[in-house]
């Protein structure tokens, strides 16, 4: 889903109108915060947590490296960005009117800063696939 985001959809986005494309992604973000992205998201954050409690407290295992920065690059690359960095955007976003005069700098903005931060979610979410596939190959 990230990286749909940061390969295409944003970037349609972009080519619409200020409005058009504003209007768009508040609609997607109100539309996201459904049990069926939140209910998964939540999830394996929680399991992801489990992993890394488990690979601390057997480290001894070979492979509780690999589980360790796989869980950890989840928890703090995808979800705290998130919470921390995407949600705010979105909040600032449904905030702002289609016909405020700062509409279109406030989007043009938005654009490139939650793009920003989606690339690093993407990239953070392939450490921690790559990594915890060599912690199940190697297991």
């Amino acid at each position: 889903m990230f990286y749909a985001f940061s390969s295409f959809v944003m970037a349609a986005l972009q080519r619409l109108e200020s409005k058009d494309g504003m209007t768009t992604m508040q609609a997607i973000n109100i539309t996201a915060v459904q049990p069926g992205l939140m209910v998964p998201f939540f999830g394996t954050t929680l399991a992801h947590i489990a992993v890394a409690l488990t690979a601390i407290s057997n480290w001894e295992n070979s492979v509780s490296s690999w589980l360790l920065v796989g869980s950890l690059s989840f928890v703090f690359g995808t979800f705290a960005l998130t919470a921390f960095y995407h949600v705010p955007r979105n909040n600032a976003l449904a905030d702002t009117a289609i016909d405020d005069l700062n509409a279109p700098h406030v989007w043009h903005r938005y654009l490139v800063e939650w793009t920003r931060g989606n690339h690093l979610r993407v990239a953070t979410s392939m450490v921690a696939a790559t990594a915890l596939t060599i912690a199940i190959v190697n297991r």
